[in-house]
């Protein structure tokens, strides 16, 4: 409790149990009515327990799965019909190891045989590290797997296409740097695969129309408008031909820009009849993270509601701001609120109490984010028919709605490029059996470039070509039922005299043959063929162009920034660029005829031998990396990409070294969080575990009291009685070592003198350490005071020595130290900035490595062997640093020594020499004084059978005739009907009424009654600082201690 009235008050830990109670009955609701099936497993893997959701997801009923396996009921077998053990299964593994599994993406099965895709949670049940079963989650995913199949089949129907189309097809992001360039563009430049990516496709650009090239296009992109520019581009066979490029931009939905689609068509000998094609498509990204549960609480009567940080999340609204009905109903997209509104309504009408189920948009109130959200929930009536509550839970579904709508913008775009592309394109129905055993076939679905190359009327559709255009060449009838029979695809070049033109064809069949259908994608190339015949004729200006291309490779190997390596297969240098100077420092002369890996890293010459040796068997080497020494002594990583060429290496690296900085920290701020994740868990269980220990421990505590105080039995009966109150009193221990890892110890802060606690304390450390073990103390001079617990930083400063001693079993050093450090921002220990004592235990002994060292603060984790350790002196003393508003660090290396330091925060109040001046607190449990006789009528409500009688046996021999109650509603009944007590000693937690609550009625009503309250946890949950209150367990002489301070106020 506070010393000076002005100190706020302990968290209060039965707050917190109350609320974890209601919460329990919450998520109970939330259970029944989640949209996700809710499976409770025994360590056998039978079903325990089953939601409504979970029957109606796999067709079997709750008394169906209760009680058998749940893998042989829905997971017993894999989709291709293979039986799947359960010890093979990663959800049946989580019993073997116990280990979690989360968003496991696994299919399951109906009662009907049918398959459910699903999206699966399971986590272990433990006991003692045994595990006692699990708890499996698993969501329908099937709507979201299918909506994803059918996007990638129109991405895979839009690159199919792209590939097959005879003219060169590109794709940009919103940089400018092209993602995509079809088949079509690396046959025609002669380019790699990849090469044109970037800007790299300016590469196969005449030198004297690339700047002018890129400049439009860069520009065109900067501006957001269509981009449309003739130049002249390089042929694989070294020919420049004058082609267009054009494209449009392409936005989202919501007006953001995408970058470009644009195509490529050779128009050497009709530049002046440009021909535009404009690909509106949009580059598909499907997010379909499936979202968490979130849940949400609405009180009818104050309108407040309760949101999960998920629902939260889905509102766009920080975790400090108070929710209202006002706030959700602003929070909804405005169409979407008066259904909301109606459906809310009909769920809290006592007449109706309609099932909350509703998906709507929300805008997010902070970052303006509009979402989608599936809310489920129901009503709670209290007996008179009113609504109290609407509970239930939230769903983000923005990713399932952004899939649906991208699928339909995905088949927008396919009709979009079948109308508008250049390119002719129909299908056909191909006849085997047709009269006289001649192959025909008809159009079935033709696009308007089709007519306009052909020269057909539209009223071809439909018809058979031997009858609607006799005239047309046997060769092509030949063609086409040869792919609709074998399904080869041909690719080709034909002439049609009966059309007078010449045609660039792909056709391929689609379906089974029985179907019969063929896809013909083709372009009129006349044009092309003929100025082919007249390059033949145009070969003078050969030598110039090779001329050209050599001085275009000698820009890029002086211009490049990236490091360009010529070498011989045993690793000697030819030729390097200019680009070493820049990265490494190495001057060309230095490097020539040297090894090059004199210069790798030690670390990665096996890797880079291997590499070599895979170059000198023929392969190529892409995203290849090692480190390169520069001549500052300095290591740079590097990505190389490598081919052999005539007995010779040569390579391209990039300097990646940021790029794997980058890396390496985001991977331990990643490690960081679920480190702190964890022990957040811990802290909850732990502190759960202690609240139960201590209500178990207070009739055993009272019991064995009563037992030594009556001297019942002889000398041996008072020994077995001694040796079991001492085992008492060291499980209380342990569970205040449990609340100080949980934070929950209660703690008595204060101005403590550090130095003068440490100094008292080095005769105690130096007689439990031993004469092979030397103990060192250093304190600086004129420390401030730190705030904090005296008795708990003892506990914690001899733990430290014991475990210190411990490590050194041959002998060695023990040396505490004790400082003052100012602390500033992005301190290792992730203080706060400010002042902070600095006490620091450090040994000599054997050390930690890195696996121990992460677990070193977990509860219960020991290297000392079974028997020899609780595992709890690290962990309690990290508590308590916590607790305080410090830290705890550890710095420990095998064979070296460990030090352990706690960083406790410097007290505002008052200065070293005051901090020592004041005595120590202690409490009753110590050092309890005998209160003086007391008589009078003592009421006593505790809902616990033992520890009530316990207590009233206590209070009995103290001189109180005891009343008896089970709760605080049997004991206002006491009351109504008359008794008046002299005395009110309650338990704080009870179903229903809570003993705070009943005590302040007490007191408003009866003044001269005092009041006690008693709780299991260490800490003031809910209970008014101006309550007195009693720690379970406790002796006679404690209550008898506490009893007797009350007669004193």
């Amino acid at each position: 409790m506070p010393q000076d009235g002005n100190e706020a008050p302990a968290a209060s830990p039965e707050n917190a149990v109350a609320a974890l109670q209601e919460q329990l009955a919450i998520s109970r609701l939330v259970m029944e009515h989640a949209a996700d099936a809710i499976f409770l497993l025994n360590a056998s893997g039978e079903t325990v327990y089953a939601n409504p959701a979970a029957e109606a997801m796999f067709g079997w009923s709750k008394a169906e799965l209760t009680g058998r396996k749940l893998h042989e009921r829905v997971h017993d077998r894999h989709p291709d019909g293979r039986p799947y053990p359960m010890e093979d299964c990663p959800l049946g593994r989580v019993f073997f190891n116990g280990r979690s599994l989360r968003a496991h993406q696994d299919v399951f099965f109906h009662r009907d045989g049918r398959p459910v895709f699903v999206e699966c949670s399971n986590a272990p049940v433990l006991r003692d590290g045994a595990v006692e079963g699990g708890v499996l989650i698993v969501r329908d995913v099937s709507d979201t797997r299918r909506a994803q199949q059918a996007l990638a089949e129109s991405e895979a129907r839009f690159r199919t296409m792209a590939d097959s189309a005879p003219v060169m097809m590109w794709v940009t992001d919103p940089d400018g740097h092209c993602t995509y360039l079809n088949r079509r563009w690396y046959e025609y430049t002669g380019q790699a695969p990849g090469a044109g990516e970037g800007l790299g496709w300016t590469d196969a650009i005449h030198p004297d129309d690339r700047n002018i090239a890129r400049d439009a296009f860069l520009g065109a992109n900067a501006d957001r408008r269509e981009y449309r520019v003739d130049f002249r581009l390089r042929r694989a066979d070294g020919a420049y031909r004058w082609t267009l490029d054009a494209a449009a931009p392409r936005f989202g939905a919501d007006g953001a820009y995408l970058g470009y689609v644009g195509s490529v068509i050779d128009i050497d000998d009709r530049r002046e009849a440009a021909e535009r094609l404009a690909l509106n498509e949009e580059r598909l990204r499907l997010a379909l993270d499936v979202a968490e549960i979130g849940q949400w609480d609405v009180d009818v009567a104050t309108s407040a509601i309760f949101w999960s940080p998920r629902v939260r999340a889905m509102f766009g609204v920080s975790a400090d701001l108070p929710v209202t009905l006002d706030i959700f109903y602003e929070g909804v997209h405005p169409e979407d609120r008066e259904k909301t509104r109606a459906a809310f309504e009909a769920a809290a009408d006592p007449t109706r109490r309609l099932l909350y189920d509703v998906e709507y948009r929300t805008v997010g109130r902070d970052d303006n984010i509009i979402r989608w959200v599936a809310a489920k929930g129901r009503g709670l009536f209290d007996d008179a028919g009113r609504c109290v509550r609407v509970i239930g839970t939230a769903i983000d579904i923005t990713a399932r709605k952004a899939a649906q709508v991208a699928l339909a913008e995905s088949r927008a775009r396919y009709q979009i490029l079948f109308e508008s592309i250049e390119s002719g394109f129909c299908v056909v129905q191909v006849d085997l059996q047709s009269p006289g055993g001649r192959v025909d076939y008809r159009v079935l679905e033709a696009n308007p470039a089709f007519y306009r190359q052909t020269g057909f009327p539209t009223e071809i559709l439909g018809r058979w070509l031997r009858d609607a255009a006799p005239a047309l060449e046997e060769k092509w009838f030949e063609t086409y039922g040869r792919v609709a029979r074998t399904g080869v695809p041909e690719r080709f070049e034909q002439a049609s005299d009966s059309l007078g033109r010449w045609f660039d064809v792909y056709a391929f069949r689609l379906g089974d043959a029985g179907d019969g259908r063929v896809a013909i994608l083709f372009n009129d190339i006349s044009a092309r063929r003929d100025a082919e015949e007249r390059l033949r004729a145009l070969n003078e200006s050969l030598e110039s162009q090779v001329a050209e291309r050599t001085a275009d490779r000698d820009r890029i190997w002086r211009l490049t920034t990236d490091v360009i390596l010529v070498a011989r297969m045993d690793g000697i240098v030819t030729a390097v660029n200019p680009a070493w100077t820049a990265l490494l420092g190495w001057r060309e002369d230095e490097l020539v005829g040297q090894c090059f890996l004199d210069l790798i890293h030690p670390d990665d010459r096996p890797a880079t031998r291997a590499g070599a040796q895979l170059l000198a068997q023929g392969d190529t080497l892409h995203r290849f990396e090692n480190r390169y020494r520069a001549k500052d002594g300095a290591y740079h990583w590097i990505s190389w990409s490598a081919v052999p060429f005539e007995g010779l290496v040569h390579a391209v690296g990039r300097d990646v070294t940021a790029e794997k900085a980058a890396a390496a920290e985001l991977d331990a701020a990643q490690e960081a969080l679920r480190q702190a994740q964890k022990m957040e868990a811990m802290g909850q269980l732990t502190g759960g575990v202690a609240h139960d220990f201590n209500n178990l421990l207070t009739p055993i505590v009272g019991g064995l009291d009563m037992l030594q105080r009556k001297a019942l039995g002889g000398e041996r009966e008072q020994r077995l009685i001694a040796g079991a109150m001492q085992s008492a009193e060291r499980a209380k221990t342990l569970v205040q070592r449990l609340l100080a890892f949980a934070r929950r110890q209660p703690l008595q802060a204060s101005a403590v003198d550090v130095g003068a606690l440490v100094t008292g304390m080095a005769d105690l450390v130096a007689s439990t350490s031993g004469p092979q073990i030397r103990v060192a103390v250093e304190t600086a001079d004129a420390m401030p005071p730190a705030r904090a617990d005296a008795n708990q930083l003892e506990m914690a400063l001899l733990n430290l020595g014991v475990n210190a001693r411990d490590a050194m079993p041959d002998g060695g050093t023990l040396r505490i130290t004790a400082d003052c450090e100012s602390v500033a921002p992005g301190h290792r220990t992730n203080l706060a900035a400010g002042r902070y004592i600095r006490l620091s235990v450090a040994d000599t002994g054997i050390g930690m490595d890195e696996a121990t060292l992460k677990r070193a603060v977990e509860p219960f984790f020991s290297t000392k062997g079974v028997g020899k350790g609780t595992g709890l002196g690290l962990s309690s003393a990290h508590g308590l640093a916590s607790q305080l508003g410090g830290a705890l660090t550890i710095d420990s290396r095998p064979n070296v020594g460990t030090n352990v330091t706690l960083w406790l925060p410097v007290s505002a109040d008052g200065s070293a020499a005051d901090a020592a001046a004041k005595p120590p607190s202690s409490s009753t449990a110590d050092a309890p004084q005998p209160a003086a006789a007391t008589t009078g009528t003592a009421l006593l409500v505790d809902d616990e059978d033992l520890v009530r009688i316990s207590t009233a046996d206590m209070l009995a021999e103290l001189g109180y005739a005891v009343v008896e109650a089970a709760s605080a509603e049997e004991a206002f009944r006491l009351l109504e009907d008359g008794l008046a007590p002299d005395l009110l000693v309650t338990d704080h937690l009870m179903p229903g009424i809570n003993g705070t609550d009943l005590a302040r009625s007490v007191r408003a009503e009866r003044p001269q009654t005092s009041v006690l309250v008693i709780s299991g946890y260490a800490e003031n949950d809910g209970i008014d600082v101006d309550l007195p209150r009693l720690t379970k367990p406790f002796r006679k002489a404690e209550l008898a201690a506490k009893l007797g301070e009350l007669g004193e106020g």
